[in-house]
C-alpha cells in the first residue's frame, strides 16, 4: 500500500446494530478495489474483517478490524466495528478516532437498538454521518419505511441522494438524485439506464427535499435558493459536501452488499464528501491508541491514530500518559489479519505499533521533546460480574497473568481479588462478552476456569451493649499464661471500628493494651452469626488484672478474643448488607418498568429527573439484588437502558432473609471441616 498524503485519507468508522451487514458491505468494498478477488462471506466465516475464531464461529464480529482500501486515489480507513452492545467499548475506541461515522441500517428491520445507542455516542462527538440503507435485495425490504423510521427517531437533516430501482428481488440499482440519472449494477460496476418510468414522478419531490438540505450548509446558495434561481448540480454537490463535513447534513444512500449494488456509488461519495483528517501545519507527532491486541504471533498491537506531525520508525517517543519512552521498531499497515510494513505514517492515518513495552489502549504517544497529552476515551463501565477460579490447582498463576493479557486488550474489562469472600471476581458488559472472555482465556491462555455466582460480602454488627469478662488462665510445668479483661462492647453507628479503654490503677499494665486491641481487631474477623467481619463496634477495655510472672501480650490476646466472640453473642447480633446507590438512564416509556423492577429487588426510590431524551431514577438497592441487573435491564428495555452503582452503605438483611443466609454459611463452613 503506498503512502498517501492526510488529504487523500478518509477515517470512516463503520456502525450498524449487528446483522446488519457491515462486515459484507466492507467485503464488497474491498472486491471493488481488487484488494480481494472473491467476496468472502460472513456465514462462511470468510471474511476480511472477521477472522478471529470467535467471530467465525458466532458470526458475528467482536473486535474492531481495520480494513483499508484504495480508491479514486484516496485512502478509505475502514473500521468494522461490532454491533452488538457486548462490545460497545469497541464502538467508543473508534468514535473517538475517526471524522465520519458510516451507519449501515437494514433495510428490512429499520432503526434498530444499537443504532440509536450509536447514533447518542456519535452526536456527542463532532463526526460527520453517513446513511447507507443495506439489504435492499431482501424480502421485505422496504426504503422508503426506514426513510420514516430514522426521521421519527432522530432530530438530523436527513438528505436522501437516491432512491432504489425495485427491491427485494427485483432491487437491481439506483437513482442519483442529483444528476437524475439511473444506474444498474454488474459485478459491483455501475452502468447508466434509462430512468424507471415508475420513479420519474417521483424524483423532482426528492430531488426538492435534497436541494433544501444542501442550501442549509451555504449562505450563498441558501440566498439564490430563496429568490428562486435554480441551482446547477454542481451546486448541489458543493452544498452538501459543505453541509456533510459540517454535520449539518447526514446524506442517505442505498444498495445490497451481498449483491454489490451500489457499493461503488457510496465509496465514490466518501472520497467526495466526507471530511479528510485536520491538519496542524509544524505540530510535533502525536497520537492516541485506541485498540490493543495480543497476537499470538506478533504480540502485542497497539491500533494509533496519528493526530499531529509524522511518525517514522526506529524512534524513540513518550508514552505521555505513563511518563515512559518507547523504542518505536515496527510499524505496520494492517488490512483484517494481514499486514505490511511502512517507514513512516503521515498525520491522520492509522497504523499499529507492535511490542511496545509498556502502553495500553487509551495512552498517548508524541515527541518526547514537546510532551502534549491528548483527550483519551471514556468506555462504558461494565455491569455484569461473576466468579472464576480455575479447574486445575495449580493455574492460579497462570489464570493472573492470563488476565493481564485480557485486562491489556479490552478496556471494558475488570477484574478483582476479593480477599474477604476469596473469589476472583470478572466483570464485563453482558453474558456474550463473559462467555467470549472464559473462551479466549482457554483457546488462548490455555486455562480452564469455572463460572460462579458472586458471594455478597455481608458484615455483622451488634444492637446492644454489654459487659464481658474474657480470662486466659493455664498453668503448665513451668511458666503459666494469664491475662483478663472486662470489654464494653456498644454499637457504633458512624465508624466501623473504636478501641478505647478506661483502666485505673493499673488493672492491665500499659504494655498489654495493644495486645488488647489486637485480639479484638482479630476477633473481628470471623462473627459469630455467620464467620462474617464484624463492623459498626465499639470496644471499651475498663478492667482486668494480671500475674506479675505469667501474663504476656499474647495471653491479653487470647483473652480479649474470649471476650469479644461471647461478648457479641450477647449483644443481638445481626447480619449487615451491602446497599448500592443505582443510577439508571432509560427513555421515558421503560420508566414505569425499571420502578416496578425495583421494587421487586427490595429496593427504594430516591427521585427521578430528565437526563436529555432520556430518564434517570436513583435507587438503594441491596447488592444481593444486583449480580445480575445487567441482564434484566437489558430485557426489561429492549437494551436501551444503562445503569452505574456504586456502594452507598451497609444495612441489617431482614429476618427471613437473614436465618437463610446464616443456614447456608454455617453449611458451606461444615462442608469445609
Amino acid at each position: 500500500m503506498k503512502n498517501y498524503q492526510t488529504s487523500q485519507i478518509r477515517n470512516i468508522g463503520v456502525v450498524a446494530h449487528g446483522g446488519a451487514g457491515k462486515t459484507s458491505l466492507v467485503e464488497a468494498m474491498l472486491f471493488n478495489t481488487g484488494a480481494i478477488t472473491r467476496l468472502g462471506r460472513v456465514e462462511d466465516g470468510t471474511t476480511t474483517a472477521d477472522y478471529h475464531p470467535e467471530e467465525i464461529n458466532r458470526q458475528v464480529t467482536i473486535h474492531t478490524s481495520l480494513v483499508p482500501c484504495e480508491w479514486q486515489n484516496c485512502k478509505l480507513n475502514l473500521l468494522d466495528t461490532p454491533g452488538y452492545s457486548d462490545f460497545i467499548g469497541e464502538v467508543y475506541g473508534v468514535v473517538r478516532v475517526v471524522e465520519t461515522a458510516l451507519f449501515v441500517v437494514s433495510a428490512v428491520d429499520g432503526v434498530q437498538v444499537q443504532t440509536e445507542v450509536i447514533w447518542d455516542l456519535i452526536e456527542q462527538g463532532n463526526q460527520s454521518r453517513v446513511v447507507f440503507i443495506n439489504k435492499m435485495d431482501r424480502e421485505n425490504a422496504n426504503f422508503y419505511k426506514v426513510l420514516d423510521d430514522l426521521q421519527a427517531k432522530f432530530k438530523a437533516n436527513f438528505a436522501p441522494m437516491q432512491l432504489p430501482i425495485g427491491q427485494a428481488n427485483d432491487f437491481v440499482g439506483i437513482v442519483d438524485l442529483v444528476e437524475q440519472k439511473a444506474y444498474s449494477f454488474e459485478n459491483g460496476k455501475a452502468k447508466e439506464v434509462a430512468v424507471p418510468d415508475n420513479l420519474a414522478s417521483e424524483i423532482p419531490s426528492y430531488r426538492e427535499k435534497l436541494i433544501e438540505a444542501a442550501v442549509e450548509a451555504d449562505d450563498e446558495l441558501m440566498m439564490k435558493y430563496l429568490e428562486g434561481e435554480e441551482l446547477s448540480s454542481e451546486e448541489i454537490k458543493q452544498g452538501l459536501q459543505k453541509g456533510v463535513i459540517a454535520g449539518k447534513v447526514v446524506p442517505i444512500l442505498c444498495g445490497s452488499a451481498t449483491k454489490n449494488i451500489g457499493v461503488t456509488s457510496l465509496m465514490d461519495f466518501l472520497v467526495k464528501n466526507c471530511p479528510a483528517p485536520p491538519v496542524e501545519e509544524g505540530v510535533p507527532f502525536s497520537s492516541l491508541v485506541f485498540k490493543t491486541l495480543a497476537d499470538p504471533y506478533v504480540g502485542k498491537m497497539n491500533f494509533i491514530r496519528i493526530f499531529t506531525g509524522t511518525l517514522k520508525s526506529d524512534t524513540v517517543v513518550l508514552n505521555s500518559t505513563k511518563e515512559k519512552q518507547e523504542k518505536i521498531g515496527q510499524i505496520l499497515y494492517v488490512r483484517g489479519k494481514n499486514s505490511t510494513p511502512t517507514t513512516e505514517v503521515p498525520t491522520g492515518d492509522i497504523a499499529v505499533l507492535v511490542k511496545l513495552q509498556d502502553t495500553s489502549t487509551g495512552d498517548t504517544l508524541c515527541d518526547k521533546d514537546h510532551p502534549v497529552k491528548l483527550e483519551g476515551i471514556n468506555f462504558p463501565e461494565p455491569t455484569l460480574t461473576v466468579a472464576i477460579q480455575p479447574k486445575s490447582k495449580g493455574d492460579e498463576d497462570k489464570l493472573g497473568d492470563a488476565l493481564s493479557k485480557l485486562l491489556e486488550e479490552d478496556p471494558t474489562v475488570r477484574v478483582e481479588k476479593n480477599t474477604e469472600t476469596k473469589q476472583t471476581l470478572l466483570t464485563g458488559m453482558g453474558e456474550l462478552h463473559l462467555d467470549i472472555l472464559l473462551e479466549r482465556l482457554k483457546r488462548k491462555y490455555g486455562v480452564d476456569v469455572n463460572m460462579d455466582s458472586p458471594k455478597v460480602p455481608y458484615r455483622e454488627t451488634i444492637r446492644a451493649e454489654v459487659k464481658v469478662e474474657g480470662k486466659h488462665k493455664k498453668q503448665t510445668g513451668g511458666r503459666g499464661q494469664y491475662g483478663h479483661v472486662w470489654l464494653r462492647l456498644e454499637p457504633l453507628a458512624d465508624a466501623p471500628f473504636e478501641f478505647t479503654e478506661e483502666i485505673f490503677g493499673g488493672a492491665v499494665p500499659k504494655q498489654y493494651i495493644p495486645a488488647v486491641e489486637k485480639g479484638v481487631r482479630e476477633a473481628m474477623q470471623e462473627g459469630v452469626l455467620a464467620g462474617y467481619p464484624v463492623t459498626g463496634v465499639k470496644v471499651v477495655l475498663y478492667d482486668g488484672s494480671f500475674h506479675p510472672v505469667d501474663s504476656s501480650e499474647l495471653a491479653f490476646k487470647i483473652a480479649a478474643s474470649m471476650a469479644f466472640k461471647k461478648g457479641q453473642q450477647q449483644a443481638k447480633p445481626v447480619l449487615l448488607e451491602p446497599i448500592m446507590e443505582v443510577e439508571v438512564t432509560v427513555p421515558e416509556n421503560f420508566m414505569g418498568d425499571v420502578i416496578s423492577d425495583f421494587n421487586t429487588k427490595r429496593g427504594r426510590i430516591l427521585g427521578m429527573e430528565a437526563a436529555g431524551k432520556n430518564s434517570r431514577v436513583k435507587a438503594l438497592v441491596p447488592l444481593a439484588e444486583m449480580y445480575r441487573y445487567a441482564i434484566d435491564l437489558k430485557s426489561m428495555t429492549q437494551g436501551r437502558g444503562s445503569f452505574r452503582m456504586k456502594f452507598y452503605s451497609y444495612e441489617e438483611v431482614p429476618a427471613r432473609l437473614a436465618e437463610e443466609i446464616i443456614k447456608k454459611a454455617k453449611a458451606a463452613a461444615e462442608a469445609e471441616k
